[in-house]
């Protein structure tokens, strides 16, 4: 069985090109179909498989007879209208242990833009869930994701590997605090009500805004996110009418498309008398059209921008990470091991067939034996003798026709296999 991976990330990839390939989560079950279907053409075996897709990073995880990285690539590349070609240079190809050991390090949040943060393996955990509701996981691609999941939490436990860490939503409120002297005076507006959006509501509202704001497309979940703060709640459809009113914006949607374009936000500007405006893209692909940036009196940041402020703290995280791949090749070894294991249950299986029917065979002699009222002491005699010749059968075979080349080889194969001490 072989295992692979194909991604790429805020290190490979900038983030307009990350945007080209990042699947929604209600998106992956008919993506998942599709990306199966194309690996199975031909003779191939439908793959087991998996999409990952946040703002940093979109991943494949697939497990088969054999790995198919190439056609991977290509469906990935039609899916977001590039060539093969040119997406190849901004991915990463991971076989077998290298993918295991991969996923085991996202899952650790080792391989985040903000090392150690947690956020991940809920999003992890949510594409394994929605790849399993889909038929796509088999017994492979399952137990490498549990396994994952058990790493990560003894990442977590055993070593300080999310000490220190500073999130994507702490980050926007420290951008935020070196453009306004004082928090508590700003209006604030949250474009979408998801995880995302929680977390930086959440930390914004502990620094007690003037007010807040929910923006989303399902005015029901908004007034849900809404509540806990005692925020506004308004229409996507009245956005570029009330921006103007907020002196913060922080968008995250879903959407395939910017919701704030250049127009809307101009005007905004000149409605404010060009006092600044803050706002942070956390969508990927944008939500904010990123002409937007040029704009004098405009403070734009997108997840990439945010980069140099999450990494603050990482070097009291170092030892950490030793800890942390210590942890992660033990579990490395353990799956591979599984693998192994997992590969070797046909001849296993073929192995206790074979005995059975030797076993049979001696039996069925042994009972005419009997019945003819032979000694049954000379039958079982006979009966253990059969069986013994049966089984060393093979073996004196290998030796005998062994070439000089090989015969030490068979030698110690025999050894182990015949002449093991007893433990």
């Amino acid at each position: 069985m072989a295992v692979w991976a194909l991604g790429l990330n805020h290190t490979t990839a900038p983030l307009d090109l990350r945007g080209r390939f990042a699947f929604a989560l209600d998106q992956l079950p008919h993506s998942l179909q599709g990306l199966r279907t194309q690996l199975s053409l031909g003779d191939r075996q439908t793959p087991e498989a998996a999409i990952l897709s946040t703002c940093n990073r979109t991943e494949i995880y697939c497990a088969a007879d054999a790995s198919a990285l190439p056609a991977t690539l290509d469906w990935l590349a039609y899916t977001g209208g590039l060539p093969s070609s040119e997406l190849r240079s901004h991915t990463y190809t991971l076989e077998n242990d290298q993918a295991a050991r991969h996923a085991f390090r996202v899952a650790s949040g080792l391989d985040s833009m903000v090392l150690g943060e947690a956020q991940i393996l809920g999003q992890l955990k949510d594409a394994v869930r929605t790849a399993e509701q889909a038929g796509a996981l088999g017994s492979t691609l399952n137990q490498l994701f549990q396994r994952s999941f058990a790493v990560a939490k003894d990442v977590r436990s055993s070593t300080e590997i999310g000490a220190h860490s500073i999130s994507m939503a702490a980050a926007s409120v420290r951008l935020a605090s070196q453009l306004f002297e004082d928090l508590g005076q700003i209006k604030v507006l949250f474009v979408g009500a998801g995880e995302m959006i929680e977390l930086v509501s959440t930390h914004f509202a502990a620094r007690k805004p003037r007010s807040m704001a929910i923006a989303n497309r399902s005015m029901e979940r908004g007034e849900k996110l809404a509540s806990r703060y005692g925020a506004q709640v308004m229409r996507l459809a009245d956005l570029p009418d009330r921006l103007h009113e907020f002196d913060a914006v922080i968008s995250c949607t879903a959407s395939t498309l910017p919701l704030i374009g250049l127009g809307a936000v101009e005007r905004a500007l000149k409605k404010r008398k060009h006092r600044p405006m803050f706002m942070v893209d956390l969508a990927v692909p944008r939500d904010i059209e990123p002409e937007v940036k040029s704009l004098e009196d405009i403070y734009l940041y997108t997840v990439d921008d945010l980069a140099a402020v999450v990494q603050t703290g990482q070097a009291h995280r170092q030892a950490a990470v030793a800890e942390a791949e210590v942890i992660i090749d033990a579990g490395v070894q353990s799956f591979m091991h599984w693998m192994v294991q997992r590969n070797a249950v046909p001849l296993i299986q073929e192995l206790q067939a074979q005995a059975d029917t030797w076993r049979e065979t001696e039996l069925i002699r042994a009972r005419k034996m009997l019945a003819k009222g032979e000694n049954p002491e000379q039958v079982l005699e006979a009966l253990s003798r059969g069986l013994t010749q049966k089984m060393l059968h093979g073996a004196m075979v290998e030796l005998n026709a062994a070439t000089p080349e090989r015969a030490a080889q068979t030698i110690q194969a025999v050894q182990r296999l015949f002449l093991r001490k007893e433990r």
